[in-house]
């Protein structure tokens, strides 16, 4: 699928009213019925596009939730998944769940019937060895998963971990001309600095790949949002909390992501 340039200039400039006005309706609802399908283990499968958040077993980090490991992955849940599903669906053509999301371990089987899923702060996270051959198998088969929110010497863990997957593995920084900036939107600047309220205040976001066989030219089977939080910006549309320059740009590539990763 293609789109013209207007097109997506009306895109961007109805993204900025829908933050306003439509993140706020998904928020109320999920305030009146609590969770209800979001984050379940399990949900019916009827082909939509679900989000998918991995749930760490093991971390160097954080307190326990409800008996099961450090927290950290838990992070901008619900209302982060509830408002870019919201806007994907809005956006998009693609069969958009809206109802619901699953919450997984990468060694469950479900997952490998799911496209995409992002892992939150990775920076913390230990894997077993079972976990490590099951990412493994889930990358290779064509799954693309999204890394949020680690900084500074965190990386150090990150790379550590994903070692254990493709131990000949390397993490490519990614310019802005790659085609996952323009799966939808045309993201013209990935290097927005985190704005002053943002908790990375004073730091640059950088994007980092990891490609099948090292290939920068084929296919991306991870990306790795580095000294950012998008999923911040994704929890708080609607509520005027960030400015809407990096507020957008966050919607725009999480969406870009989504497509990336249903088309490649």
């Amino acid at each position: 699928m293609t789109y013209n340039y207007g097109s997506r200039m009306f895109c961007k400039l109805r993204l900025v009213a829908i933050l306003v006005l439509g993140c706020v309706a998904v928020t109320v609802v999920s305030a009146q019925s609590r969770f209800g399908n979001w984050g379940r283990r399990e949900l019916p499968y009827h082909g939509d596009i679900t989000f998918v958040r991995l749930r760490w077993q093991g971390g160097t980090y954080g307190g326990p939730v409800f008996g099961r490991g450090p927290n950290f992955w838990l992070h901008e849940f619900p209302r982060a998944e509830q408002h870019l599903m919201g806007l994907l669906n809005d956006f998009t053509t693609v069969d958009t769940r809206v109802d619901g999301s699953l919450i997984l371990t990468l060694d469950d089987p479900e997952l490998f019937k799911y496209p995409i899923a992002l892992m939150q702060e990775p920076g913390f996270w230990i894997m077993t060895d079972e976990e490590a051959s099951a990412l493994r198998a889930y990358l290779m088969k064509g799954g693309f998963v999204i890394f949020n929110d680690f900084e500074g010497q965190q990386w150090e863990n990150f790379e550590a971990q994903m070692r254990r997957v493709f131990p000949d593995g390397r993490w490519i920084r990614l310019e802005s001309t790659h085609r996952i900036f323009d799966s939808f939107f045309r993201v013209e600047q990935i290097d927005l600095p985190n704005p002053y309220n943002h908790h990375l205040a004073g730091l640059t976001p950088e994007f980092f790949g990891l490609f099948e066989g090292n290939d920068s030219s084929g296919r991306l089977m991870a990306i790795a949002n580095y000294n950012t939080n998008l999923a911040e910006y994704w929890q708080s549309g609607g509520t005027g909390f960030f400015p809407v320059e990096p507020m957008n740009n966050g919607f725009e590539l999480g969406i870009n992501y989504m497509m990336y990763g249903l088309t490649h």
